[in-house]
């Protein structure tokens, strides 16, 4: 911006209490574009709508969500392709500018604004800085006001729901330059336990699907401890048997006869090396080349299985250019199953692993009819290799599909 830029904007916000942040921002587009209106729209838990947060005084957390269905709109398109997009209205008196608000990939939300006029490109590269830097505002202001978990919440939460969305992780969609990484969660009508989580270390990256048996807040109780355990484990250094270890010694003592079923993948970002366990759970997916395998690992047990046994760290052939998805078996049961879902993954390779996963699960979410028996989850990860250490942090935008692709797969 060209009063103090991305830094003005950000020194600004923080010297406003953390639920006026928003309101900071819209004076400062006010004053130096004249907009006439200005309003924050943050995506909602389930990434298929968005929810208008107020500016200038208007965040109020007592009164009714205005939801807007992503689906048609132009705020999916802008969500979509990770650019800008102007419209003008009132006859051309008006014209609205819509920017995403996303940070890594991680699509936050979008900010929007009326203008009195079409503005130029020194203008949107303003609006654009601006948006950038609203992305880090509400992610620095989120652990200090629940004004954005209010946001995101187009219906109440129970219990069990409420803490299944602690357990994950903060940011459902990850850029770096080996990989893009994004999770979807759609829980059942009685909250089934399912979880996934990621980190980035300095030569690693690492990511885990899990799902508690049972439902309601028993199921919750089970994944906070195979959650907590895994974390625990991995950032004490752990190697991946050893958090498997831990996580079934945790269950063992902890879980009150209950098991977890879960997926442990580490990926070296210096060689691009795997290891893998699985814990009882659903093969994973593998996208190259247009097909679509099932990737025939073996199964170890559950965690929390009173069993003797061991967990098996095995390799899994994974090359630049490969989309690896990882789910639950929500996304396999009842009337999921009509889905077909390894066309379905292939059909959507060219869109960005948040819009994939995002699709494919709101496919199974259509055929269950909104209702689910189990908890449906799923892990998209493009790995894109280790010849680069640096991503382009431009480049966010996500490719649309074709129309009509012509891709084989078999599972």
């Amino acid at each position: 911006m060209e009063s103090g830029g991305l830094a003005g904007a950000l020194a600004a916000a923080e010297a406003a209490p953390p639920v006026e942040s928003l309101d900071v921002v819209a004076r400062m587009l006010r004053q130096r574009l004249g907009a006439n209106r200005v309003s924050f729209l943050i995506t909602d838990f389930t990434g298929t709508s968005v929810v208008r947060l107020g500016a200038a005084g208007e965040v109020e957390t007592d009164r009714p969500v205005q939801r807007i269905d992503l689906p048609g709109t132009l705020y999916d398109e802008v969500i979509r392709t990770q650019q800008p997009a102007t419209r003008t209205e009132d006859g051309g008196a008006t014209v609205r500018v819509i920017a995403p608000v996303t940070n890594r990939g991680d699509a936050i939300g979008l900010l929007e604004l009326f203008l009195p006029s079409m503005p130029g490109d020194i203008a949107m590269r303003q609006i654009g800085e601006t948006a950038h830097a609203l992305a880090y505002i509400v992610i620095a202001n989120r652990s200090y006001t629940d004004v954005y978990q209010w946001g995101r919440r187009t219906r109440p939460l129970s219990l069990a729901a409420e803490i299944q969305h602690r357990l994950l992780p903060s940011s459902l969609a990850c850029e770096a330059a080996q990989f893009t990484v994004a999770g979807a969660l759609e829980p059942a009508d009685h909250v089934g336990g399912d979880t996934f989580d990621y980190v980035i270390d300095r030569d690693a990256v690492q990511l885990s699907v899990t799902d508690a048996m049972g439902h309601d807040v028993d199921a919750a109780l089970l994944a906070t401890l195979a959650v907590g355990a895994l974390r625990g484990a991995r950032r004490a250094g752990a190697t991946l048997v050893e958090q498997a270890r831990q996580a079934h010694q945790t269950m063992v003592d902890h879980g009150r006869q209950g098991y977890v079923t879960g997926q442990l993948l580490r990926i070296s970002l210096l060689d691009g090396g795997t290891e893998f366990i699985n814990a009882g759970h659903p093969w994973p997916l593998r996208l190259r080349d247009g097909r679509v395998d099932q990737l025939s690992v073996k199964v170890d047990m559950p965690f929390g299985f009173r069993f003797p046994h061991e967990y098996r760290v095995q390799r899994l052939d994974l090359r630049a250019g490969d989309r690896l998805v990882m789910l639950t078996d929500g996304m396999l049961e009842h009337r999921a199953r009509d889905v077909d879902l390894a066309g379905l993954i292939a059909r959507t390779s060219a869109l960005h692993p948040r819009e994939a996963a995002r699709t494919v699960i709101a496919e199974v979410t259509a055929a269950n009819g909104g209702h689910f028996q189990d908890d449906a989850t799923i892990m998209c990860l493009d790995w894109h290799g280790v010849s680069h250490s640096r991503r382009h942090a431009a480049d966010t935008g996500a490719s649309l599909p074709d129309a009509s692709p012509s891709l084989t797969r078999t599972v």
